[in-house]
Formats: structure tokens, sequence, C-alpha cells
């Protein structure tokens, strides 16, 4: 492997602040919700990969990777996901004692959408 593809490396830093929003939540949340944290974010991202991916065959629909080597500015908004996810993961500290599983499943279908372009990314070749 000459280099690390850009979408690998997208899924990557967005799982890092994925499991930091399950740990700000499960830390600063209500108590008792670990578990559901963690298998909302595995769940969630494992089923949003394999029914969007089926979903968009049955359409059709042929979408290109996030990351474009063509296209230098797609980095920079491919970026943003780990940085929302970054910013999410801080509300829990800043509110405590909230019920955070939407927080949590929204970042766990923002994580999907990167490992599916990492995905499309590896069978492009």
């Amino acid at each position: 492997m000459k280099r690390i593809e850009p979408n690998l490396l997208l899924a990557l830093a967005t799982a890092v602040p994925l499991a930091l929003l399950v740990a700000t939540a499960s830390l600063f949340g209500e108590p008792g919700n670990t578990l559901k944290y963690v298998l909302l974010a595995v769940v969630c991202t494992v089923l949003f990969v394999v029914f969007n991916g089926v979903m968009a065959r049955r359409a059709g629909v042929q979408r290109p990777p996030m990351i474009h080597a063509e296209t230098a500015s797609t980095a920079v908004w491919a970026s943003l996901f780990p940085l929302v996810l970054i910013f999410a993961a801080a509300a829990p500290v800043f509110f405590p004692g909230h019920d955070y599983g939407l927080l949590v499943i929204i970042g766990a279908v923002w994580f999907g959408v990167t490992v599916q372009s990492a995905l499309r990314a590896r069978q492009a070749g």
C-alpha cells in the first residue's frame, strides 16, 4: 500500500469522535445508558451501511465516494463530518443528565455514510 485511501482515513477520523460521543453520553448523560449507547452506535451504523447500499442498488443510484482525487474541495467538505461529531460529543459535557440516544443515532448514521464511502472507494479500485 503506497498511500492511505482518503475515504478510509475519513471513516477512521469519524469513528474516533463517535466513540468520544458514546463516552461522553455515557459519562454525562442519564445513568445506566452505557450499553444502550454502545449498541445504538454499532447497530445503527451496520444497518445503515447494509440497507442504504441495498436501497441504492434497487433504485439504480450510483454515488461516487465522498472524497474525489479530481476535486480537492471534497476533502474539505468531508472533514465537516468528524468536526460536527466532535461538537456533538461536547454537548453532554455542557448539558449533563439527559438521554442522548438520538444524538448517538445521528452520529452513527454519519459514521455509516463515511464507511459506505470508503467501501465505494475500495470497490472502485
